[in-house]
């Protein structure tokens, strides 16, 4: 695990970290969503280790809330498993800016209902020996966006997933020369055919020499 030689929690919290302590830290992303806000809601989280490779995947369906409520979710989410798998420095990045300025202290939470979770989120990120939350770009958080949706998809019924299509039947075309006599075609070449598969006929008639 990361060893927990990093900076005070304050500077890594507001201040610029050491780069020594950010590239050893574990990466989070985290996006919140609500259908309706308030609506159905959810939250995806992607996980990365100091080397960039994905170590979790989260996504829950939470309920109707809105969709602040819903990025606090994810936040929790994140730390919460940070904390179990004894992780000490992890940077978490949000395309939430009031999720990531109320945590920074830049903005104050009025809200009554995102105050006992902002309180909770908080006193969890004071638990690691490094600790970073940083605002991003939506097009760079896509991946816990999509974790996100597919959490609510799977409850409605729905697959974020394209569907596989259903494979037509292969076709092959084969000239057959056939005689017409007494009402019906005989044909001297032999088929090979599966039980009920379907022929598709054209005609030529040709002269008789």
């Amino acid at each position: 695990m990361v060893r927990s030689s990093y900076p005070s929690k304050s500077g890594g919290l507001f201040g610029d970290p050491e780069p020594e302590a950010k590239a050893a830290a574990f990466r989070a992303n985290i996006d919140g969503g609500s259908r309706g806000n308030p609506g159905p809601a959810s939250y995806g989280v992607v996980i990365r280790n100091p080397k960039g490779e994905i170590v979790a995947r989260l996504k829950k369906y939470i309920g109707r809330m809105t969709n602040n409520v819903a990025e606090y979710y994810g936040l929790i989410a994140a730390l919460d498993y940070a904390q179990s798998n004894q992780i000490r420095a992890f940077r978490i990045e949000s395309d939430s800016e009031l999720l990531v300025k109320q945590m920074r202290g830049q903005y104050k939470v009025k809200s009554a209902e995102l105050k006992p979770l902002f309180e909770r989120a908080k006193k969890m990120s004071q638990s690691f020996a490094f600790f970073r939350i940083e605002h991003v770009y939506r097009e760079q958080n896509a991946e816990a966006d999509a974790l996100a949706n597919e959490a609510l998809d799977e409850v409605s019924g729905k697959s974020s997933q394209p569907q596989a299509r259903e494979e037509s039947p292969a076709k092959t075309t084969r000239p057959v020369r056939a005689r017409y006599q007494n009402g019906a075609f005989h044909t001297d070449d032999k088929i090979d055919l599966p039980e009920g598969a379907e022929v598709e006929l054209l005609f030529r008639l040709r002269k008789k020499s």
